[in-house]
């Protein structure tokens, strides 16, 4: 059967009558609709409560007039609660027909018909085919799947849409200020403005104010470790961390990636990457992602996310991988690819509106909100320009601030040239953001020309940031050098470093990719001197494996 087909309920208090109703439906219409049943009045109305968290959808209700628990009438009115465009059908007996007939007026009855109803090809499906394709000319159907019930600049619910984004897990958002659904949702399941926001999912429950972790369990992410001990473990999922997965796996070692957030890094978040190789037309950085996840996982590596680890031990030969819960995995091999976040704007204001109009590189989490608003970039980078290239399709105005003279040191020269053919796109240089300012969600920015420092406030609804990399090596606690600005040293850079030779006890140079902990690996962005491009990334990433092959072929 079709699970995707609408609802026909029926419901009689006599069992007989009812099966007799089911079997001539099911005869008619089993192949355009599934046929559910009841005699008990407070079932059905759980039924519809629950079909309707999960997002199914009845055509047809068709009720008994006469039943103990409440009138057919009034059984009628609640369901229209649930579904108002339903068609609704009374059974009467003769004695009921003038109920049947106040009931036309009372809860717009589509029809009364009645008992018996044989033959049903003449009294029955002539009705009902009417009725039905009535509501077929009008049906437009539902969004089937998660929906995000929130305030549009909530940070709470920001989080929610951006961690559901991230991970490619499709969701309908629903303002609670602007969208009937949000608050018929609300309504049918006594939830007020405390319990936002709501994540309602397929199986008909919900969330109310979730954690992170609260989700990633309901849609059946981070799993429970599957080994005692793993050939290699890579901690960090962006294009580095996919490419170590795809191509362990793929050469036979036991392979496990965890991501603290979501798959994909940086590039996940890309609107357009239009110079990766082999992909002439470009993709987007989502796309990439799925891909590469898909891939990973078919060719045998297990994924955890979100999760984050807290430290690296070593012992008796082997890694021990700690995780924010206490979960310790075992390893013979570790690879860091946890990459760089983009640093903070501390300018006064800023912080106060993180996620209620100041955001991240979340671009296209967002992008569809900012229809008809004037909208803001600091940043002059490629992720800068891509974004700006997305919002422009649903913008008034996107204006990109930077300290520079102009874009030609920071960004790629095809991108540059996409933004000057954009009409509503406003490159403003020498400039940089005085403060912030709004009540519960950003509205205004003051701007300084950093040369003559006039100041000018503008109106602006959305504040995009992408200022640069800060590499994510806070929680490493082992003896891993880093350089001056965190990112982690690897290969012939360690013999410059001090405490390179305390550290280092083996009879060997490192591996070109290996820090100062043999058999730990840096790749990707996270990697001192490493090239910030999503090819070098993957290239970086697959290299690492071949040398975690050399590290186990000594450790055996």
């Amino acid at each position: 059967m079709n699970q995707n087909l609408p609802y026909i309920l029926c419901i009689d208090d006599d069992p007989q009558v009812l099966r007799a109703l089911v079997r001539d439906l099911k005869s008619q219409y089993r192949e355009q609709y599934r046929i559910i049943s009841t005699t008990v009045i407070s079932e059905a109305l759980e039924s519809l409560l629950e079909l309707r968290n999960k997002g199914e959808i009845v055509a047809m209700f068709i009720s008994d007039q006469r039943m103990p628990e409440m009138e057919g009438v009034d059984f009628l009115e609640r369901a229209m609660e649930y579904y108002p465009d339903a068609r609704r059908v009374l059974l009467t007996a003769y004695s009921d027909t003038d109920a049947a007939i106040k009931a036309i007026n009372s809860v717009q009855l589509d029809y009364y018909l009645v008992k018996p109803w044989s033959p049903p090809e003449e009294r029955l499906y002539p009705v009902l085919d009417d009725l039905l394709g009535n509501w077929q000319s009008v049906y437009r159907p539902d969004f089937r799947g998660i929906k995000v019930v929130g305030y549009q600049f909530s940070p709470k619910s920001h989080s929610v849409k951006d961690f559901l984004a991230g991970n490619l897990i499709p969701y309908q958002w629903l303002d609670v200020q602007s969208s009937e659904e949000a608050g018929k949702l609300m309504s049918l399941n006594n939830l007020s403005q405390k319990d936002v926001p709501l994540v309602f999912f397929e199986d008909g429950t919900f969330l109310s104010n979730p954690s992170i972790i609260d989700i990633a369990h309901k849609v059946g992410l981070n799993p429970q470790v599957k080994l005692d001990v793993y050939d290699v473990v890579i901690i960090g999922a962006g294009p580095a961390g996919l490419a170590a997965g795809v191509y362990g796996a793929s050469e036979g070692l036991k392979t496990l990636l965890i991501e603290r957030r979501a798959p994909g890094g940086q590039a996940g978040t890309s609107s357009r990457i239009e110079n990766y190789l082999g992909f002439p037309s470009g993709l987007s950085g989502s796309e990439l992602t799925r891909r590469a996840i898909a891939q990973a996982t078919r060719l045998g590596t297990e994924f955890i996310t979100p999760q984050s680890v807290k430290d690296i031990k070593q012992k008796d030969g082997y890694k021990k991988v700690i995780l924010e819960d206490g979960t310790e995995i075992n390893t013979r091999a570790v690879i860091i690819t946890t990459g760089v976040d983009y640093r903070q704007l501390e300018t006064k204001g800023v912080p106060d509106f993180t996620g209620a109009g100041v955001y991240y590189g979340a671009a296209m989490t967002e992008a569809s909100a900012c229809t008809g608003m004037e909208v803001y970039i600091v940043g002059g980078g490629n992720s800068a320009g891509q974004a700006a290239m997305y919002l422009s399709k649903f913008a008034k105005n996107v204006h990109i601030i930077i300290r520079r003279e102009d874009l030609s040191s920071t960004m790629s020269a095809y991108l540059i040239e996409q933004i000057s053919g954009v009409a509503n796109i406003t490159l403003h240089p020498k400039t940089e953001i005085a403060e912030a300012k709004g009540s519960d969600r950003l509205g205004q920015l003051i701007l300084c020309n950093i040369d003559t420092k006039e100041q000018q406030e503008v109106h602006a609804d959305a504040l995009y940031i992408f200022i640069g990399a800060k590499p994510f090596t806070d929680w490493i606690a082992l003896d891993i050098i880093k350089d001056e600005k965190g990112f982690i040293k690897t290969g012939g850079d360690l013999h410059n470093c001090e405490a390179f030779k305390r550290i280092w006890k083996q009879d060997r140079d490192p591996y070109l990719l290996e820090t100062s902990c043999p058999g730990i690996f840096a790749a990707g962005d996270v990697r001192a001197q490493a090239m910030n491009r999503v090819a070098a990334a993957v290239g970086e990433g697959s290299m690492a494996i071949s040398f975690v092959h050399k590290y186990l072929s000594e450790v055996k």
